[in-house]
């Protein structure tokens, strides 16, 4: 496992700071073109705030393998009078997510017309701003912003932009050969996000997912990452400076993807989904609260991350896995959260997911670990190291 991990897991901390100092300079030169040339300057207009938050495992160091993707959410600037409206668990949406709509108030829409046509749909009788139409306005921002940050960043590198239907814009960054040593080619998924405060998003839903779980236009998921990475940091104060948990995490992850190899359609996709990365980060944080964290000192890796996979094992058996900061009252008081997410309602993230594939997902995910040795050296030949090419 330590030679897995040094291998094929663990990202140079060198080139990582360069990757992210790269795409940091880059996306804040897209951000200020773009909200410079706002397209109805106003207070009744959509725009960007002209910030950038840096989210996802390239920030919390837990990256695994080539830092060649990262995600970023871009904050939007909206006309006042839209007021957040979290569904309840029997409404519409997909299961297994806190979702929630951004309603209008009485009369906005008459007072508002020209954004209410361009930016809102129906639901249950009252406009809400629709989170496929803002997706659409983003991306067609960004891409004619493009020209202007092309010219000033062409000596550093080359840019272009590709969007898939419903699904947030990639900026590809391909560094010239002598700006930057690493050279590596990045992607970075530029995420619109709607702020509700106290460092929390709303962000547009998924259309992939299970079977039956739509996902309308008019709902929006919540995204919490900046306190995901205030809880890695509490925690990293308070384990031992020798800590494996994150190790621990970045492992799992990589035999979850070689595991994906062996598997066949339509289980290979239900075993990613249901072991996402957010689903085995939310199991780490609720396994690390359980006990003193001394335990998770280097010397008990392979201890720690069999507790990881038995915990786990026992959430899909159950068919339970809270998430864990909706409505969680146990969390410690040094990590504040704000009132949103502490009264919000609990969510199950498995619920989206019936018996025997949980069944089936417990039963391989033991398996593997049992099998860890023969699953590394099986799989860790140069064509299952990367990812097959996205859409």
């Amino acid at each position: 496992l330590e030679r897995f991990h040094a291998r094929q897991l663990r990202v140079s901390p060198h080139v990582l700071g360069h990757s992210k100092a790269h795409v940091g300079r880059v996306v804040a030169e897209l951000v200020r073109a773009a909200k410079a040339q706002g397209l109805q300057p106003g207070p009744l207009a959509l725009s960007l705030r002209g910030d950038f938050v840096r989210v996802g495992s390239a920030y919390e160091q837990h990256k695994v393998r080539s830092p060649d993707c990262f995600d970023i959410l871009v904050p939007l600037r909206l006309p006042p009078h839209l007021e957040p409206q979290p569904r309840c668990a029997e409404g519409p949406g997909p299961c297994g997510a806190f979702v929630c709509g951004l309603r209008a108030r009485n009369g906005w829409t008459r007072r508002c017309r020209p954004f209410a046509e361009g930016f809102c749909v129906e639901l249950q009788g009252r406009s809400h701003l629709s989170s496929g139409l803002v997706l659409r306005w983003f991306q067609g921002h960004l891409q004619r912003c493009l020209a202007a940050v092309r010219y000033r960043l062409q000596e550093r590198c080359r840019v272009s932009l590709s969007a898939c239907p419903g699904q947030p814009p990639t900026l590809h960054i391909v560094p010239c050969s002598d700006y930057v040593c690493c050279h590596i080619s990045m992607a970075v998924r530029l995420i619109p996000a709607v702020p509700l405060g106290d460092a929390l998003y709303l962000t547009a839903l998924s259309p992939r997912g299970p079977p039956g779980s739509a996902a309308p236009e008019a709902l929006w998921g919540l995204n919490a990452s900046r306190h995901e990475q205030r809880l890695l940091g509490w925690l990293k104060e308070q384990a031992p400076g020798a800590s494996c948990h994150l190790k621990c995490l970045q492992i799992l992850k990589g035999l979850r993807d070689l595991r994906g190899h062996g598997l066949e359609e339509p289980f290979c996709s239900q075993w990613g989904r249901v072991l996402s990365s957010y689903v085995l980060k939310t199991a780490l944080f609720s396994l690390l609260l359980q006990g003193p964290l001394e335990a998770w000192d280097e010397r008990f890796l392979v201890e720690r991350l069999e507790d990881l996979v038995l915990y786990l094992r026992d959430c899909l058996r159950k068919q339970v896995l809270m998430d864990f900061f909706l409505g969680n009252t146990s969390i410690p008081e040094a990590v504040a959260l704000p009132r949103f997410l502490k009264e919000a309602a609990p969510v199950n993230l498995l619920s989206a997911f019936d018996r025997p594939t949980l069944d089936l997902v417990a039963f391989q995910l033991i398996s593997t670990w049992i099998q860890a040795p023969h699953i590394i050296r099986m799989y860790s030949s140069p064509r299952y190291l990367r990812p097959g090419p996205g859409p």
